[in-house]
């Protein structure tokens, strides 16, 4: 296989879990504001949550040098 053939497996694994990340993260911003939490503490669970889907998406999709 391929470099580049990899590097584009890669990046879209990356994407594919971000996508599912990002679904995770509106049903829980949706739940909060459902149950009346205010907009920024919605707000400050979504912008932790996007680091954590970011960091753990690049640690689970990078390869090993």
């Amino acid at each position: 296989m391929s470099k580049q053939a990899i590097d584009r497996r890669i990046t879209m694994s990356l994407i594919i879990y971000l996508i599912g990340f990002a679904f995770v993260i509106g049903g829980i911003a949706w739940a909060l504001v459902i149950a009346k939490v205010s907009t920024v503490y919605v707000m400050i669970a979504v912008v932790i949550l996007i680091g954590v889907a970011i960091l753990t998406g690049v640690t689970r999709t990078r390869t090993r040098d």
